[in-house]
């Protein structure tokens, strides 16, 4: 097959960050409001008191410090805790879009290339911000592109399994280089009202090039030597937000319009389940586990990553074999494990492998094996 390489990647980190100490201060002063007003039914047993949160809570169950986002006042607002961010006319380039603009731009100069080298373009990430027309079609007309795009929709694995449609698209002739964007703006879809997790996500967008290996000129190069993709069905993550919501009002507006899960179920079920998809990826290329230098995990929570590590390994990874950016960033959904290879990939010597892997809800886990050139 036409082998293709990733010779670029952008990221764009919004300007605002949520410290967890500010978030918690946020979220106490909300429980203690609702706590007071609905004393009596709590007295009753008819409504359950809301439990504070607590920086130690959420380091111990996340490994997340802070988080950024696209707009921090309105969420720390007890009183609202939903960004403000107004709508844009028609006319106006949307949020989403503008997002993955910034990312693209940055991930083009890196590879060497201009609007003008890209026929598609694939936006994928977890939500979209309207249903049509598609943001990666109002991308391409931002950026001058003359090709096709579309949207795609795999959960945090959405940037995985956007780079395996992209690899397609050039191995078939469809294309000569793709632009891969997740804009991930996952703090409109969290309930900052939920103990369990308004900690969790955090906001960016990232962008890849990928293109064949025989017209790449960037130095920044890592040719794709495999990837394997899966799903199975689970709700244990889910979010019920969609245009079907219209048509029973009596349930707009209720929690599971939202992001939620099972958090213990995840951690249960996922890990596993991605470290038996590294495992059988990594020997499909022919190689074996210890040639792989580093794996640029999903950053959803840091146990999850660490356990996934210990058991491919056989030990705890260090630092660098596992880099995390959860830390600052918090789960940014498909962004992070592009996040993580986007910051931390430029150390590595030619002919080193690393391993690309997200998961999520769905369930759906992407793994793409890499070989820097």
């Amino acid at each position: 097959m036409k082998p293709v390489v990733i010779s670029g990647t952008g990221l764009f980190t919004p300007p605002h960050s949520i410290s967890n100490e500010e978030l918690v201060v946020s979220f106490n002063a909300y429980a203690e409001n609702f706590n007071a007003e609905h004393a009596a039914a709590i007295a009753a047993g008819e409504v359950a008191a809301i439990e504070p949160s607590s920086v130690g809570f959420i380091e111990k169950a996340s490994g997340i410090k802070a988080r950024y986002v696209m707009e921090k006042s309105g969420i720390l607002d007890p009183q609202r805790m939903v960004a403000r961010i107004p709508e844009r006319p028609d006319e106006e380039l949307s949020v989403q879009a503008e997002i993955c603009v910034a990312a693209a731009r940055e991930a083009l100069e890196r590879a060497g290339r201009t609007p003008a080298d890209i026929d598609m373009v694939l936006v994928a990430c977890s939500n979209m911000q309207r249903a049509y027309p598609a943001i990666a079609v109002e991308v391409q007309e931002a950026l001058g592109i003359d090709g096709y795009g579309f949207d795609m929709n795999v959960a945090c694995s959405s940037a995985t399994f956007g780079i395996q449609t992209a690899v397609a698209a050039i191995q078939s002739g469809q294309a000569r280089a793709v632009l891969v964007l997740n804009p991930e703006i996952t703090s409109g879809h969290l309930n900052f009202r939920d103990r369990d997790s308004h900690f969790i996500f955090g906001d960016a967008c990232t962008a890849i090039v990928l293109e064949g290996a025989e017209t790449a000129t960037s130095r920044h190069q890592f040719e794709i030597l495999g990837s394997k993709l899966k799903t199975k069905f689970s709700n244990n993550i889910r979010n019920n937000f969609g245009f079907m919501n219209r048509f029973d009002e009596s349930g707009i507006g209720k929690p599971d319009k939202l992001f939620r899960q099972q958090g213990r179920k995840v951690f249960k079920e996922v890990c596993p389940m991605a470290a038996d998809m590294i495992r059988e990826t990594v020997a499909a290329t022919g190689l074996e586990l210890p040639q792989v230098a580093r794996y640029w995990l999903h950053q959803a929570n840091l146990n999850m990553n660490l356990l996934i590590t210990r058991t491919l390994l056989g030990r705890d990874a260090q630092a660098m074999e596992a880099p995390v950016i959860l830390d600052t960033y918090a789960n940014t959904s498909s962004a992070g494990s592009i996040i993580a290879f986007h910051k931390y990939q430029d150390d590595l010597a030619a002919g080193a492998h690393g391993v690309i892997c997200s998961f999520g809800a769905g369930y759906s886990i992407g793994c793409v094996v890499l070989r820097k050139k």
